[in-house]
């Protein structure tokens, strides 16, 4: 539980900005004695709407093979060396990486299926997937293109790749040419699995090929998808994500936007369209990205969960190089255009591209982030130039847009002000760290609004391993993390291609607990104690009013609050061991939800070692 408080205490609204007449304590110098809380109806500041929001970048295959509903993998042979990985052959023949048969100018390879001279039966090959297929007991819906001399039979199937226990099964009849590549769909009914260890397979009959060879190219596997989407995102793990009720999405990274050199940066012309015109690229965290979740799909994914899109673009600065001064201007060019796509009318150009991927209406984009932590990774030099160009581009045709930098450091940006400029900060830091900050942004001009688009606690520095008129946005990271393909934990969400796997972190509890539970106004309270181990603040919205709570620290505490005016509500505590965690199929630490009186308008909360608390009364 330890990551959570240190979490909770650095972004929460308004934590530092209560007073208490002892000022602030030490953890080790608290007295054993109940908690005094007081809220008070008057005074305060308002808070932002937007505060609780996610951050997505694609890592640890929290996309391709996470939230995005493909299941199968290595399916454009994309990236720099990706061989057959996730492919295998069943029966009796050979399969290759062919690169003089490619699908589309985009996709260029395919998969060669030849077959042995003597094959007879149903032969062909199998994709296993992210360390597996998931099988649930579904539709599911799968498309391929195919060429070669075949007519005739094809049996697609979700198989175990051990037990060969058939989940699903659907025969199709295709007519399929020499020399050019035909797209085929199909829909069909699942059993449930009992493991992940699960494979798609496809299969025809080998006296129907002539020529003795038959390539297949881009094949695809959706379960059910978020609101239906085509090409959109798996239902179970978006449910889960849209619990949380986020209030923003800022994509696509992170130092997946950046590239490990300019042209393997994320390109937003190049995530449009039809998948198959899709090119992808090698990411920067060391494996393919078939960029089939791309721009607009997130931000179908922001409309479908009613949430603010938060675009960072790119601004020059690559991990092999940076450009700047001249060399930024076909960059500047390349912004313009992304946003004509977005925000223009269906007259334009770029508009008239975005209706014909199918979104006629502009998307409501308020919120350009310009780059990704030139503060952390070498771009301060030049960071100010870059800066100013963007800014005094887009400022010229888009006025109104808010513009984020992606940094607050003094070092790193002009010497002159940039008027109406929010920045983001990032803190990965320890536990005791953040807690150490609880303060922090007591102390920040009012004039500079702030977003926190990525904070974590981890057990130590290794990357392996709030006020709220000011902080506008803040949101935990990483967000999602397949647990076959880590490379950073802990997130909020993980799972795996078994059933059951979705395994919500202590974080996400914490973060679901005060997202749906927000207020418009934070309110000041009088204490009989000073701040830690026990941490608090008060909002409202109408007449309901929020408390939030927390415990640092080892012992139990009694909190007595007083909220004038109201009688009833509930309190819902997650809590546990300082260093507990949930681990796949074993979620043991959730929140417990209770009804609660008050007694002359007070009600006294047991806070539990290590627990976060939220009082909701009326």
């Amino acid at each position: 539980m330890k990551f959570e408080f240190a979490r909770f205490l650095a972004s929460w609204p308004g934590l530092g900005w209560f007073s208490s007449p002892c000022g602030l304590v030490s953890r080790q110098q608290h007295s054993a004695a109940p908690i005094n809380l007081t809220v008070l109806r008057d005074g305060g500041n308002a808070s932002s709407p937007f505060l609780y929001g996610i951050f997505f970048e694609e890592m640890d295959h929290s996309g391709d093979g996470g939230i995005h509903g493909q299941l199968l993998r290595n399916n454009g042979f994309q990236g720099t060396d990706p061989g057959l990985t996730g492919y295998k052959p069943l029966g009796d023949v050979e399969i290759k990486q062919d690169r003089a048969a490619p699908v589309s100018a985009a996709i260029p390879s395919s998969l060669a299926v030849s077959l042995h001279p003597r094959a007879m039966g149903y032969v062909g090959f199998a994709n296993i997937g992210y360390d597996g297929v998931p099988v649930m007991q579904a539709t599911y819906r799968c498309e391929f293109w195919m060429m070669g001399e075949y007519r005739g039979n094809l049996i697609l199937r979700l198989t175990g790749s051990r037990s060969q226990h058939i989940y699903g099964e659907h025969h199709m009849t295709v007519r399929s040419r020499r020399g050019q590549f035909t797209r085929y769909e199909a829909r069909f009914e699942a059993r449930g699995a009992p493991d992940g260890e699960n494979e798609w397979q496809l299969l025809f009959d080998a006296r129907g090929v002539r020529g003795g060879v038959l390539n297949f190219g881009l094949v695809q596997l959706f379960p059910p998808t978020y609101h239906d989407r085509l090409n959109g995102l798996r239902e179970d793990i978006a449910s889960v994500v849209g619990e949380l009720r986020p209030a923003f999405l800022r994509f696509p990274g992170g130092n997946n936007l950046e590239g490990l050199q300019i042209e393997s940066r994320w390109k937003w012309n190049e995530t449009i369209g039809p998948v198959v015109d899709r090119p992808g690229r090698h990411s920067n965290w060391d494996y393919p990205n078939t960029d089939a979740l791309g721009l607009d799909e997130y931000l179908w994914w922001c409309e479908d969960m009613q949430m603010i899109p938060v675009l960072s673009i790119w601004d020059g600065k690559s991990y092999g190089k940076i450009v700047s001064g001249d060399d930024l201007h076909p960059f500047l060019t390349d912004i313009m255009n992304e946003l004509e796509y977005l925000l223009g009318p269906a007259t334009t150009h770029y508009g008239r591209l975005r209706a014909q991927n199918g979104r006629t209406t502009p998307w409501p984009l308020q919120y350009i982030e310009i780059g990704n932590e030139d503060d952390y990774t070498g771009g301060c030099d030049t960071y100010p130039d870059r800066l100013v160009q963007i800014h005094d581009t887009i400022r010229a045709q888009y006025p109104n847009l808010t513009l984020i930098a992606n940094n607050m450091e003094e070092f790193c940006l002009p010497v002159a002000p940039l008027p109406g400029l929010m920045f983001d900060y990032h803190y990965y830091r320890t536990p005791d760290q953040l807690v150490a900050m609880f303060d922090y942004w007591d102390h920040q001009p009012r004039t500079d609004p702030v977003i926190i688009g990525e904070y974590g606690a981890r057990n130590d520095s290794d990357p392996v391993g709030r006020n709220s008129d000011i902080v506008k946005m803040a949101a935990y990271a990483p967000l999602l993390q397949h647990f076959g393909f880590t490379m950073w934990s802990p997130t909020l969400i993980g799972f795996d291609s078994s059933p059951d796997s979705i395994t919500p972190s202590t974080s996400y509890f914490v973060q679901r607990m005060f997202a749906t539970n927000r207020g418009n106004t934070v309110h000041p309270v009088n204490s009989t104690a000073g701040f830690g181990p026990v941490y608090w603040g008060a909002t409202s919205h109408d007449s309901i009013y929020q408390v939030k709570m927390a415990n640092y620290g080892e012992e139990s505490r009694v909190v007595n609050v007083r909220v004038p005016g109201t009688r009833a509500g509930r309190l819902e505590m997650l809590s546990g061991p300082r260093d507990v965690s949930n681990l796949p199929h074993n979620v043991n630490i959730m929140p417990a939800v209770r009804d609660i009186n008050g007694s002359d308008e007070v009600y006294t909360v047991h806070m539990a070692a290590w627990a976060v608390a939220v009082l909701v009364v009326s």
